[in-house]
């Protein structure tokens, strides 16, 4: 017959070996025949604890502390327990009975950082786990979680060295490759990331997590179907996971099957109904395919947790972007409020990552300024559509102008174009943000000018990290940014008046003329279609608004329906997006008396053979409360009449400061009945509207609206105004450029 001592080593065998209910059967036979066997006591205490009986785990470990109270161990894994039971003040005080019975005990240190972890003393954990290494440098455990809590300091390159250590002693470590994978994700390396998520899942095939993560970090690599497979296998295993269906909705509208997104989005929401993120999407999206039943309550429900700084459960804020189109119209104070909310939950960089602070001056004079661009754009796209020009023009003599490209290279005469623009080039698409960061500081770029803000690919981190001493907010995106690291933005008097400063973090800098550069170089073809060609029909008048169909609101939709019905045999000239938002249109059109043969839709063409069928159109009316932007200065500047309304906010606003520019300030209008009204009579009144046709082309040719050479020596002299006050080590303020004299 065995002895004690004997049973108990065979019951250990069968613990180690995972093999619990047969340990406990041993571990209750010792304990009947002698009981008073602390070991025996805490093991079985153990056992309750890996089963999650936590409470009986306790009550099991307490008897054989009281049984032996110098047993360390015993103490270390009552700790444990306390965290799972949610009281940590008890677990620490295991913690540090344990380290006062055994002080080079390395798993009670590491575990003592778990719960500094859990309770957000980061500085403290960090403390614990470099103990807990200096005494076990080979604990794998220790480095993972090490890794954790510098990963949520942002401080991703130490963390990443320490998962990696972590899977070079234990390289079967599958939450040291998940966490790798997040690290990486945040860095901006998402094909590092996406070889980390594989390899944990080799392990386990079923980890959620991992496939969701992986999902994402395919998608941002343009690898959408494998995206979707990831998304899909995640929902498999865990139906309710809300935010595996937000992002396969994401995937999705990328992929043009927008009712499909739509669904995963209303999926998501009624799974968590504070998902904030998901309801900006699916209103977002709701615009896109012109969908507008329930639209107005959802989008006022986006403001009302906006304006209440609602932080949804999963976290994600509001893409400040999807604001400036919401149909119930956003204030200034509020896109502001929600870029900050943005800023302060997506957008948190590390200081040490800093290459410049601001202000600071250079170690040594330059006979040059360096301007550098930044965008996701440089590609057939209307934002370099609109501003390749300007790299032409800028005074080589005074200024080196850089391009930093993240986005694809899409092997376009206008990618090409840009290249050559620039005094040097560099495609940063492959770069974590940090690396991109140290390139711009390594060629001392003086002034860094983001081409593209919160819109669409955006890699804003890169300025978060403050790679130049001066960071502008220019073109791109037409609104604040809420984040202290950009300093400028670039504004004119109309879209911009000075008393909105406050609702800027930036400070403003406001152009004479328009804000908006244009590209005089633009092309339009000779060939006139025949309004055959184009789906319209031979007589009548022809309304027309290329804008992308997201901007149709239904308010503004009303209007353009009466007008049809006011203007016999007229049309309403729109561009397909995409095809659930002309069957919705036409069914809108429907319900609101017009025929719906009476819209006709345009394909996307070249720019040149876009630009000439603007020559069909009689009236380009505008959209609010997100005017045409590019499609404003595309349509004056092929020479046709666009009628806008202006609002209170930046997006709301472009299409006046152009028209204000070009010498047209009648077809500016700030409330919806002025813009009926002027519509119905330019459309009434044929020599009025060929009045202004005449005024637009004479204009057209003579105004700064589109002569990029002024306006390159212009925003010159902002720059230079910018580094001075830099320079002399201020603090950015607000300025006014003067126009050039002649």
């Amino acid at each position: 017959m065995a002895t004690i001592s004997e049973a108990f080593a065979v019951a250990v065998v069968h613990h180690r070996a995972g093999r619990l209910q047969a340990a406990e059967q041993i571990y209750l036979q010792i304990l009947s025949i002698e009981p008073n066997h602390a070991p025996a006591w805490h093991l079985l205490g153990v056992v309750h604890y890996q089963r999650g009986n936590h409470q009986a785990a306790a009550d099991h470990i307490v008897r054989a502390i009281g049984l032996d109270a110098s047993a360390a161990d015993f103490r270390c894994n009552l700790g444990n327990v306390y965290q799972r039971l949610d009281k940590p003040d008890e677990a620490t005080a295991c913690y540090r009975r344990a380290l006062e019975l055994k002080p080079d005990y390395a798993e009670a240190h590491c575990n003592l950082g778990n719960v500094f972890k859990h309770q957000g003393k980061r500085d403290e954990a960090i403390a614990c786990y470099r103990r807990a290494l200096e005494l076990k440098p080979d604990f794998a455990e220790a480095h993972t979680n090490l890794g954790t809590v510098l990963q949520e300091l942002h401080r991703y390159d130490e963390a990443v060295d320490c998962f990696r250590r972590a899977l070079e002693l234990k390289p079967d470590f599958v939450e040291a490759d998940y966490n790798c994978g997040n690290a990486l994700q945040e860095q901006g390396k998402p094909g590092e990331a996406a070889d980390c998520y594989r390899r944990a899942l080799a392990l386990q095939p079923d980890f959620v997590d991992a496939l969701h993560n992986l999902g994402i970090a395919l998608q941002e690599l343009a690898r959408r179907d494998e995206a979707v497979a990831c998304y899909r296998r995640a929902l498999e295993l865990r139906p309710d996971f809300a935010e595996a269906l937000y992002n396969l909705g994401n995937v999705l509208r990328e992929q043009a099957r927008r009712d499909e997104a739509v669904a995963c989005y209303r999926r998501a929401l009624e799974l968590k109904p504070d998902f904030l993120v998901a309801l900006s999407a699916l209103v977002h999206e709701l615009q896109y395919i012109c969908h507008w039943e329930g639209l107005k309550r959802l989008s006022q429900r986006v403001i009302e947790l906006i304006d209440e700084n609602v932080q949804s459960a999963i976290g994600a804020p509001v893409p400040p972007f999807s604001l400036l189109s919401l149909p119930t119209m956003t204030t200034a104070a509020q896109q502001l409020r929600c870029a900050r909310q943005w800023v302060e939950r997506k957008l948190k960089m590390p200081a040490e990552l800093a290459p410049h602070p601001p202000l600071r001056r250079r170690s040594r004079p330059k006979s040059k300024l360096t301007i550098g661009y930044l965008s996701a754009d440089f590609r057939s796209h209307a934002i370099a559509v609109t501003v390749a020009e300007l790299f032409e023009k800028h005074d080589r003599g005074r200024f080196a102008i850089f391009g930093y490209s993240y986005g694809p290279d899409d092997g376009s005469p206008m990618r090409q174009r840009l290249v050559k623009a620039f005094d040097r080039f560099v495609d940063v698409r492959d770069a974590s943000f940090a690396e991109a960061a140290r390139r711009i500081a390594a060629d001392e770029v003086d002034i860094l000018v983001d081409l593209t803000g919160y819109t669409l690919n955006g890699r804003t981190q890169i300025l978060a990290i403050r790679p130049a001493p001066i960071q502008v907010n220019y073109l791109g995106y037409t609104g604040t940014m809420g984040a202290a690291f950009m300093d400028y933005i670039i504004v004119d008097d109309f879209i911009v008046p000075p008393e909105q400063q406050p609702f800027f973090t930036e400070k403003l800098v406001h152009l004479p003329g328009s804000y908006q550069v244009n590209d005089s170089q633009r092309e339009i073809s000779p060939h006139t279609p025949s309004r055959a060609e184009c789906g319209l029909p031979q007589q009548g008048f022809v309304f027309c608004c290329f804008n992308n169909n997201y901007k149709i609101t239904p308010e503004v939709f009303t209007v353009w329906m009466r007008l049809l019905q006011a203007v016999p045999g007229s049309v309403l000239w729109l561009l397909e997006d995409n095809p659930f938002a002309a069957t919705n249109l036409r069914r809108e059109a429907q319900a609101r008396g017009v025929a719906a043969e009476r819209l006709v839709f345009a394909t996307h063409l070249a720019l040149a053979d876009h630009l000439a069928r603007h020559r069909l159109a009689d009236l380009f009316l505008d959209t609010l409360p997100y005017n045409a932007h590019t499609t404003a200065s595309e349509a004056l500047w092929a020479g046709c009449p666009l009628l806008t309304i202006a609002g209170q906010t930046f997006a709301s606003r472009v299409a006046g400061s152009l028209l204000r520019t070009l010498g047209l300030p009648e077809l500016i209008t700030t409330r919806l009945e002025d813009y009926e009204e002027m519509a119905l009579r330019l459309a009434r009144d044929t020599r009025q509207l060929a009045e202004l046709r005449a005024r637009l082309q004479t204009n057209r040719t003579t105004s700064a609206l589109f002569d990029a050479g002024p306006f390159a020596a212009t925003l010159e002299k902002a720059y230079q105004t910018m580094w001075e006050i830099c320079a002399a080590g201020e603090k950015p303020r607000a300025f006014r450029v003067s126009p050039n004299v002649n």
